[in-house]
Formats: structure tokens, sequence, C-alpha cells
């Protein structure tokens, strides 16, 4: 009865053993190109070999753990040693992903690239656009600035010029009544000496 328990006890175990490592996807290592075998074990007929990074199905390891059953690409049902298998993907078989990777990145830094170029270059013309303004405006307010010199040099010659016609207005207006002065000064000085001349004509007379 002892003996049935402990059968029943290791085939219990073996089965678990042999369960737990069924349908894994594993690599064959990238340092090697390997022999595989009809069994677990070295001494077991060679059957095939296989590359390294090519892809595996392990579908179950012998009780040592040292062996794993394992269906190649090609539909073939073979042992391998474990230590031979890798759980990630070969190197090999990323540098076409990786270098997808790489080409697709180094495109986006391209496009980046190429927009930031985009956008400085619309910035350089807006820059430049507004430095045309800005000089144009500057030559305007220049040009404004001189006009309003010439029309204040302009203004203070017509003052000037009022000047001198007031000045001349005034000299007139002296002339013309120092004349009528005078005038009247010769009229009120021969006057009273015609009137009495008339005087003693009468008499006279």
């Amino acid at each position: 009865m002892h003996k049935l328990r402990l059968i029943c006890l290791t085939l219990l175990t073996l089965s678990i053993t042999w369960g737990a490592h069924a349908e894994e996807k594993r690599y064959i290592s990238d340092e090697l190109n390997t022999y595989v075998h009809s069994g677990p074990g070295n001494q077991y007929r060679i059957v095939g070999t296989l590359n390294a990074g090519e892809e595996v199905t392990l579908l179950s390891v012998n009780e040592s753990n040292t062996y794993g059953q394992i269906r190649d690409a090609k539909g073939r049902t073979v042992w391998i040693q474990i230590d031979q298998l890798s759980q990630t993907p070969s190197l090999r078989s990323q540098v076409p992903e990786l270098e997808l990777q790489v080409k697709t990145l180094t495109d986006k830094l391209a496009n980046i690239d190429n927009s930031w170029n985009q956008r400085t270059a619309e910035m350089q013309q807006k820059v430049a656009a507004s430095d045309s303004t800005i000089n144009g405006l500057k030559q305007e307010n220049q040009e404004l600035k001189n006009q309003l010199i010439i029309a204040q040099k302009k203004v203070n010659a017509v003052n000037l010029q009022l000047d001198d016609k007031q000045r001349t207005i005034i000299l007139q207006w002296f002339m013309y009544g120092g004349g009528v002065a005078g005038i009247g000064l010769l009229i009120g000085l021969l006057l009273p000496r015609l009137v009495p001349s008339r005087k003693n004509n009468r008499w006279m007379n």
C-alpha cells in the first residue's frame, strides 16, 4: 500500500513537471548552432540542427530538467538541452524590428527638424517684414520732421515779412501824419498874416 502511494505521488509529480512546461515559446541561443536529439540525452541519435536565434516551442522538460522536448519551425519534435534555450527573442531576429524603430524615429526627427526649420523661416520672414515696416515708419517720421522744419522756416520767413510790412505801414502813417501836421502848421502861420493884410487894405480904401 505504501509503495502504491509512492508510485502515485511520483507519477503525479512527473505529470505536474511535464505539464508546467507545455507549449512555451523558446529561442535557440544566439551564440551557437546546436544539435537536436531523438531523446532527452546525448546518448540518443542526432536528428538535426537548429540555427542560433531560431524560434521553437517547448513542449515538456524531462525529470532531470536538463533536456526539453521542442517542436521547431519545420514541425519536428526533438530534444535539446535546456541551457541552450532562451526565453527572450534572438537579437538577430530583433535587428529588423530595431532597424525599423530607428528608421521611424529618424523620420520623426527629420519631420520635426523640417517643421522647426519651416517655423524658423516663417518667423524670420515675419521679423524681416516687421523690420521693413519699422524702417518705413522711421523714414516716414523723418520725412514728416523734415517737412515740419521746412514749414517752421516758412512761417518764420512769413512772420519776418509781416513784421517788415508792419514797420513800413507804421512809417508811412508817421510820414502821412507828419506831412499833415506840417501843412497845418504852415497854414496856421500863414493865415494870420493873410487876414490883417486884407484889413489894412480896407482902411486904406
